[in-house]
């Protein structure tokens, strides 16, 4: 996430917790960055702050073929990682949901650790959740960012965007985001993307109906009121009037020419097409390797931010 000020570094996690973390999420070791369900605080390479700069990891339904892989790259710029994430399945109610999810964040981790924890669990605890999906992810995000507005004496003036995949019972997928954060579907080789990036110049009319502005320096992405480069977000307290927090939400089938999920931070966006993404991850059937490849060409590319990506492959 692009935001013009430095952020602060948090303190790191230390290895018991890793270690705990490991055995939780049934995690294999990675013999090139740390492994695990979470961003967490030891790896092979590190950032300033102390924490692992590169992470990635697999995993895979109990019910049906599909799988999952992740990886986690710190960017070149000059503040610890930003980027968290989600990837796991889980059994609720007798139904199998696949949760996904990219948080990426700018001026410090805070508000997306908070996000990594709550999000999710805000949407499922919804009563309307099992018979209305969208209208339960809708009150959880805006719920979600009430509440790290509440605290933020504690979470600081930080914000984070989001975008979420929900897959029921590998039937339907819904898919939910703020800011630039992005979700693309593959379809018998199609890319499709299923978020919509929320920058300031397509929705200048709300930020200046709400009395903020969107600047367009030249050599510069536009900004909202000069600092934020997305008009959606969680957090961003000081600039919060100015910015909306509810998603757009999109929900697909999932059929036999259903291939593959890719959620990505802008970080892979930035420096690589839609289509683009689809046919490098469609090169190999292991969604480990897919997002460790587009991860890898992205900074090829010389993406300078964080890169943050999960492949999810819905075919054995």
């Amino acid at each position: 996430m692009d935001y013009l000020c430095v952020s602060i570094a948090i303190p790191s996690v230390n290895l018991r917790t890793t270690k705990i973390l490991r055995r939780q999420h049934g995690c294999r070791k990675d013999n090139n960055c740390l492994e695990s369900e979470d961003r967490i605080g030891q790896g092979i390479g590190r950032d300033p702050s102390g924490r692992s700069s590169c992470s990635s990891g697999k995993g895979r339904s109990h019910q049906t073929p599909v799988k999952y892989g992740f990886s986690l790259v710190k960017g070149k710029a000059n503040h610890p990682m930003e980027d968290y994430h989600v990837a796991k399945f889980v059994q609720v109610r007798g139904h199998e949901l696949g949760l996904f999810a990219i948080y990426d964040g700018h001026l410090g981790d805070s508000v997306p650790a908070y996000l990594q924890k709550n999000l999710f669990t805000n949407i499922l605890k919804d009563e309307e959740f099992w018979t209305d999906p969208g209208r339960s992810i809708v009150k959880a995000y805006e719920t979600t960012d009430r509440a790290i507005l509440s605290h933020s004496p504690d979470l600081g003036r930080g914000g984070s965007t989001a975008v979420t995949a929900i897959l029921m019972n590998n039937r339907k997928l819904w898919v939910a985001n703020v800011g630039d954060s992005r979700a693309v579907l593959s379809k018998a080789g199609q890319a499709i993307q299923m978020s919509i990036d929320h920058e300031p110049n397509t929705e200048r009319g709300s930020i200046e109906d709400r009395g903020g502005f969107v600047s367009n320096m030249p050599g510069d992405v536009a900004r909202v009121n000069g600092q934020l480069a997305v008009s959606r977000a969680f957090g961003d307290k000081n600039l919060k009037s100015h910015l909306r927090s509810d998603p757009d939400i999109q929900l697909a089938d999932i059929d036999t020419e259903t291939e593959l999920l890719i959620l990505a931070s802008d970080g892979l966006w930035k420096v690589m097409a839609n289509q683009e993404a689809v046919d490098i991850a469609r090169r190999t059937k292991d969604p480990q390797r897919a997002a460790k490849q587009l991860a890898t060409e992205a900074l090829n590319r010389e993406s300078k931010d964080d890169i943050s990506c999960i492949v999810v492959r819905f075919k054995a």
